[in-house]
């Protein structure tokens, strides 16, 4: 089977989009290739499409290892795979130990092809002794700009691909990522352990996508009559929830298409961000996908593995933190060819203030993050030499009220700890709901039970062996009925019951140290590159001398590109021209 048959026969494509073809070449020979496309530039088909070819030819090799960070992103393209015929599965933080088992074991003996999991799940050394028995042929790592320290997002838990690579000798790897700096480019395929340098790249312009920046005081105005003159699908990026909350109400207030002629209804509107529950995020999703809802106000947690072609307009409300999101999020207007407007509006005195705030709150004092390790340490009452492996529902907000500290500074802190090695901090962990039955089954009819009570509880004995001695993972309790019985069992002693919810949380990675040491490479160097590219981001914004898009493909090493010609730089410059 040729990659174009597996393309035509499984995803109902005749020809490959731009760069793809190249990319799968690549891999098929066994190269390790990093591939560099942006956002919306079919990167699963690079890595899906010659693991099919590979499963045809050589069936000992007919599994791919797909590391993301986005379970969401997982879980659509498990189903979307299955959907088409293709067996998939997902490993990821939650899901219960036999679930886990079930789904290596369908890997090794099952005619599966795609097993995603999370970098976190590397750590496992189980999960680990499982993927060596696995008929592995490629290794997929999607974001891959989260393994280098040059990077905008850099994860220590991707530092754990390197280890894995070593358990499957001779296996190739595809690393996939939509904004690289050439530093970062660099440091991708060290870190991967590439055998030699093989960069394979799509250029970052963007014919049909038309960048501005709006200089404005008055940001909320701006929002609605560029939402008001621009028609179709919308997003509207800002920096925190309540804000996003704020502006989504604001706008169905401020809704101006019923009285004036020619302009469009912003009153459907809606707002997403990491504090909303999964229901309500898939919700409010599938409502803007479907165009159900034209504008979402959202937080940069909106937007990753979304596939959705005809998005008219990204406005970003606030400054972001550099350009490789900004091009990554807007890059999320007009991916089917048409003219779509990327927006940033700028308050040049506010926006530059708050950027220098941004960096004390990203970068608070040493002695700062010290104190809040130890005053961490204490809320959860971890004394010195222990705690190492355990596992912590962290609740930020009163943690902050008790031990008097900042709330901005202490989640930078607790990140910055996290780089370093001693905790692993995750935000907005989302927990799946637990249970663990407290009475023994021959004591239950002295409770006298209801019929669903004693059915729910039959049922769950049936399902998860060891409710008896331990909390247990149960996916019954996403259904509200069974979650009410769940709650009345629990209000009787009869079982211990966890629901579902959204926090923080924190695992020990060493055990509590007397004394922490930040090096120059985890504090200084990177406090210094996320100056540097807060300064790009400014300087993008503030000029008005030089194309938008050159700007931008100069930033990511593009360095001959031509000016766009309709940016508002290119705009003006061209009216000047014709003025003169």
């Amino acid at each position: 089977m040729t990659p174009k048959e597996a393309l035509h026969t499984y995803f109902g494509y005749e020809d490959f989009r731009p760069l793809q073809e190249e990319i799968i070449v690549s891999v098929l020979s066994g190269r390790d290739t990093l591939a560099l496309m942006p956002t919306g530039g079919g990167k699963s088909i690079c890595f899906q499409v010659p693991t099919l070819v590979m499963a045809n030819e050589h069936p000992e090799k007919r599994l791919c290892l797909v590391i993301t960070p986005l379970i969401a992103l997982m879980r659509d393209q498990v189903a979307n795979l299955q959907a088409r015929g293709i067996q998939s599965a997902a490993v990821y933080t939650g899901m219960s130990y036999d679930r886990q088992r079930v789904a290596l074991d369908n890997c090794l003996y099952g005619p599966y092809h795609f097993l995603y999991c999370s970098p976190e799940r590397l750590e496992s050394e189980e999960f680990r002794k499982r993927l060596a028995d696995l008929p592995i042929g490629l290794i997929a790592v999607d974001e891959a700009h989260c393994i280098s320290q040059w990077g905008y997002d850099f994860r220590p838990s991707y530092l754990n691909i390197a280890a894995i690579r070593e358990l499957l000798p001779g296996v190739p790897v595809l690393a996939l990522t939509a904004t690289a700096t050439p530093d970062t480019i660099e440091d991708i395929q060290a870190k991967l352990g590439f055998a030699e340098q093989n960069v394979l790249r799509k250029s970052f312009h963007r014919d049909n996508l038309i960048y501005v920046v709006r200089r404005t005081d008055k940001k909320e105005e701006q929002v609605a009559h560029i939402l008001s003159r621009v028609p179709g699908s919308a997003i509207v990026y800002v920096r925190n929830r309540k804000h996003a909350q704020e502006l989504a109400q604001w706008l169905k207030r401020s809704n101006p298409a019923p009285s004036l002629k020619g302009r469009e209804d912003i009153s459907s509107v809606n707002f997403y961000h990491a504090g909303l529950t999964t229901q309500e995020r898939n919700e409010r999703q599938e409502a803007w996908t479907k165009g159900e809802t034209r504008v979402i106000v959202a937080t940069n947690a909106f937007g990753m593995g979304i596939d959705k072609p005809d998005v008219r307009l990204v406005i970003h409300y606030d400054l972001p933190s550099h350009l490789e999101s900004y091009y990554q999020e807007a890059g999320r207007a007009g991916r089917d060819g048409k003219t779509a407007y990327a927006v940033l509006l700028y308050n040049e005195q506010e926006d530059k203030a708050k950027a220098r705030k941004r960096v004390t709150d990203n970068y608070p004092p040493k002695e700062f993050v010290e104190s809040v390790y130890h005053k961490t340490m204490d809320f959860l009452q971890i004394g010195a030499g222990s705690g190492l492996g355990h596992r912590f529902t962290l609740h930020i907000d009163q943690l902050c009220q008790v031990m008097h500290l900042p709330v901005i500074q202490t989640y930078s802190a607790l990140h910055i700890l996290t780089q370093a090695g001693y905790i692993d901090f995750e935000e907005e962990h989302e927990t799946q709901p637990r249970v663990q039955i407290n009475v023994p089954r021959h004591q239950l009819d002295e409770y006298n039970l209801s019929y669903e009570q004693t059915e729910l509880l039959d049922s769950l004995m049936r399902s998860y062996t060891g409710i008896y001695t331990d909390l247990q993972y149960v996916r019954e309790a996403d259904n509200k009925a069974t979650h009410e019985l769940l709650v009345s069992l629990a209000q009787r002693g009869i079982i211990t019951y966890i629901p579902r919810s959204i926090g923080c949380s924190l695992t020990m990675v060493n055990e509590r140290q007397t004394e922490i040491y930040l090096s120059p490479a985890i504090y200084e160097e990177r406090q210094q590159r996320y100056v540097q590219k807060l300064k790009a981001m400014v300087e993008y914004a503030d000029q008005t001398m030089f194309c938008r898009e050159q700007v931008l493909l100069g930033y990511f090493g593009e360095n001959n590109a031509a000016p766009c010609g309709h940016c508002d730089v290119c705009r003006e410059l061209n009216h000047r021209i014709i003025s003169e």
